[in-house]
């Protein structure tokens, strides 16, 4: 498998999902996050999220329903649509619920990894091209 690029990643075959879960994301919110792309897609499940937020898992990518190589390869594509969509990122500390332990989600504890999940991005246009966008790509 070649690593994913700014060049590549439209290519790759993980990246309709991509597309898709942020526009259901969008249709909710203003702002997107990994964890919910994740979840959304379905290889993070709503009760293994909560576990995890609750520190009965030690790190996120313990119950991460594939390999970590996907996941890595999730995260790339999802900072590059982001980049794509001129959407604002933004580091989140997310923390045991009830408690200041910050939560980890890799194994290894690598600084870039924990970034590239705790990144959160916001919408920052117009209403408008916001249900543009979400139109063009559910009808797809």
């Amino acid at each position: 498998m070649e690593k994913v690029t700014i060049e590549t990643y439209r290519q790759d075959k993980l990246y309709p999902k991509v597309v898709r879960a942020t526009a259901e994301l969008l249709r909710e919110s203003d702002e997107i996050s990994p964890v919910a792309i994740l979840m959304k897609i379905g290889n993070l499940t709503p009760q293994d999220h909560d576990a995890w937020r609750r520190g009965r898992i030690p790190y996120l990518e313990r119950v991460f329903q594939g390999s970590l190589s996907k996941a890595n390869r999730y995260l790339r594509i999802i900072g590059f649509h982001a980049h794509d969509l001129n959407m604002v990122p933004s580091q989140h500390a997310y923390r045991q619920f009830g408690k200041k332990r910050i939560l980890r989600f890799s194994r290894s504890d690598d600084p870039n990894i924990e970034a590239s999940y705790a990144r959160h991005f916001r919408w920052n246009q117009s209403q408008k091209k916001k249900q543009e966008l979400i139109e063009r790509t559910l009808t797809e």
